[in-house]
């Protein structure tokens, strides 16, 4: 059943409903508003609430999300989500800092052993790329030699020569992985001692305040 606007006055003071009696309130597409004790069918996805006996208010129920706000709602989620992973895993560094660290020296002796591990690899890699252009360079004059007499030069030495040159390629590769990574362990470091000053700061201001408020 569906009551005017006009007679929700009436409808409300009317001795006849029950404790039990519910009222819902409902916007049509027109924008009229209507009152009734059972909602069409069709208003049900719509925008409404449900009354007391007293035509107060009780319980609002949105309207029924369309396919753009459901896919915005799990954008939004997924995004949220994202943000809570990464606020837990800088919460687990910073755990990791301050129970691996004591002093802000101890970090800049971590970064520069393992800048001097992979400082030593890069040097491998430019000491092997360096022996290859040697032996190229001598093969090559070996056979500038060999065909300055006439003779003819040994397949052999051509194939090394490739193998060399191979040897340099994949020298080149590593040595610029390992910079690459040097790179990356300065940065992460840099980021991880000015993060420690922050937390030993905070536990310091932490202490005082607590030291304030004992009367020490």
């Amino acid at each position: 059943m569906r009551f005017p606007l006009l007679t929700l006055a009436t409808i409300i003071l009317s001795s006849s409903f029950s404790v039990q009696a519910k009222m819902y309130r409902w916007v049509d597409e027109n924008g009229q508003m209507h009152f009734g004790d059972k909602i069409p069918t069709k208003y049900l996805v719509r925008e409404h609430d449900e009354l007391n006996e007293q035509g107060v208010k009780i319980k609002h129920k949105a309207a029924a999300k369309t396919a753009e706000e459901k896919r915005e709602d799990r954008r939004l989620k997924a995004e949220q989500k994202k943000e809570e992973l990464i606020a837990k895993k800088k919460r687990q560094r910073d755990r990791v800092l301050l129970d691996t660290y004591t002093t802000e020296r101890d970090l800049v002796v971590a970064r520069d052993s393992r800048l001097d591990a992979v400082g030593s690899q890069i040097q491998l890699a430019e000491t092997i790329i360096k022996d290859s252009n040697n032996k190229i360079e001598t093969m090559e004059k070996k056979i500038t030699q060999i065909k300055a007499s006439n003779r003819e030069v040994p397949l052999a030495i051509y194939d090394r020569i490739e193998n060399q040159k191979e040897q340099i390629v994949v020298q080149t590769k590593v040595m610029e992985s390992h910079k690459k990574r040097r790179d990356e362990i300065s940065v992460q470091f840099n980021d991880y001692i000015e993060r420690f000053k922050v937390l030993k700061a905070e536990q310091k201001a932490k202490r005082d305040r607590l030291a304030e408020e004992r009367g020490f």
